[in-house]
């Protein structure tokens, strides 16, 4: 792991956040703050919403702001107007942001547009505490050697590998039999096929447990979500699929467990707060002390489990064929799946067709020989699978369309 600056003398540690008005950027910041942390913030990033950038960037006076959407560079320079804070637009700039030499980055970018900058940052050397699952999702080998090559790391934010990563006993690695990721269920756990086949957006985002963005909840209510993670679980952990589970789990107090070859299986509990996995990614292998809400086991009187649904919910199913198929195939699912999730929040389909159009995408993709790894860079591997799978699923979703 890569050297940080220690936690507790004064000194302020080099961040990069990407993705600060988003939800997860959003309780990184409000960690700091809680934590009262010394941070040298040297970029903080975000797609387009300049009022809240320049709200943050005003309070923690990075070096650079920057906004994906160009359009929006005009109203950023003019809301950050002697403030000091340089302003700047575009992909390019979301990516040398990354690349600033910070010790530890955010990635809490929306989809594929984070794995860019991801990979960017890793090129550094950085902790990358990573949110952006689709990262590791398109390209997780290459971005895991591009850290490990540069002096760096890879930590995981989402609450599910957080979670193993905080019991995996790294002494025992060959004695573990599984990895069990829990999932809520979505809004739609109980739901029948009919149900959810008129499910309107709104119904799909409004998750039970967690605060979200509308694209994470969505693929929540598909658990989509927990297709995604199991592929960055095989690629974080060294795990084949075959030894990765999903348990329904609603009270998401369980956020994960590791099963060993004894018997035992060990499991890491919180009360469902992301800032105490993103507590985690700064601190390791240290612990931070802020005014984190307590478990309280006897308020939630009894933990409940059950197993997926892959009949009402086949993204599972899904998931672990584009894994068994390798290549671009997980790439090419992500930008399908994105496709298809924008066009039911767009209400162009209907819930039931997210899934049926991600399927299709890989059916057709599979049957013309396009999933193959292209050669060369991890980057441009990546975006070509990415951009063909889109093209396809953009096809795919028309067929579908109400």
């Amino acid at each position: 792991m890569a050297a940080l600056t220690p936690l507790g003398e004064g000194k302020p540690r080099k961040v990069v956040v990407l993705g600060s008005t988003g939800s997860i950027g959003v309780s990184t910041l409000d960690l700091f703050e809680q934590a009262n942390l010394a941070v040298d913030i040297l970029a903080l990033t975000a797609g387009r919403n300049v009022e809240k950038l320049a709200e943050q960037a005003l309070r923690w006076k990075p070096q650079v702001a920057v906004i994906d959407d160009e359009t929006c560079l005009p109203e950023l320079r003019e809301r950050l107007a002697g403030s000091g804070v340089r302003a700047a637009a575009g992909a390019a700039a979301v990516s040398e942001a990354a690349a600033m030499g910070a010790e530890w980055v955010m990635s809490a970018i929306v989809g594929a547009a984070g794995l860019a900058p991801t990979l960017a940052a890793a090129r550094t050397g950085a902790v990358i505490a990573l949110a952006n699952k689709e990262s590791l999702v398109c390209a997780g080998p290459a971005l895991l050697a591009i850290a490990r090559a540069a002096g760096g790391s890879v930590i995981p934010v989402d609450s599910e590998h957080s979670a193993i990563f905080q019991v995996l006993q790294r002494d025992c690695i060959d004695r573990v039999s599984r990895l069990i990721l829990t999932a809520s269920g979505g809004p739609f756990r109980t739901w029948d096929k009919a149900a959810m086949a008129k499910a309107t957006p709104e119904q799909a985002v409004a998750h039970p447990n967690w605060s979200m963005g509308a694209k994470i909840s969505v693929d929540s209510a598909t658990m989509m979500n927990k297709g995604l993670e199991m592929i960055e679980a095989s690629y974080l952990f060294d795990t084949p699929q075959e030894r990765i589970d999903v348990v329904i789990h609603p009270q998401s107090v369980i956020h994960s467990l590791v099963e060993y070859t004894d018997g035992s299986t060990l499991a890491q509990l919180g009360p469902p707060d992301m800032r105490s996995p993103i507590s985690c990614a700064y601190s390791w292998p240290q612990r931070l002390s802020w005014p984190a809400k307590p478990l309280d086991l006897a308020a939630y009187a009894s933990l409940t489990f059950e197993a997926p649904d892959l009949q009402r919910f086949p993204s599972i199913a899904i998931a672990r064929e584009a894994l068994r198929l390798g290549g671009g195939a997980p790439a090419a699912m992500n930008a399908a799946n994105e496709v298809a999730v924008a066009a039911f929040l767009d209400r162009q389909i209907g819930f039931l067709d997210i899934a049926g159009a991600v399927a299709g995408t890989l059916e057709r993709m599979n049957g013309l020989g396009e999933l193959a790894d292209s050669a060369g860079d991890a980057l441009d591997s990546a975006m070509m699978t990415d951009a063909s799978a889109r093209r396809i699923a953009a096809e795919v979703v028309g067929q579908k369309r109400i």
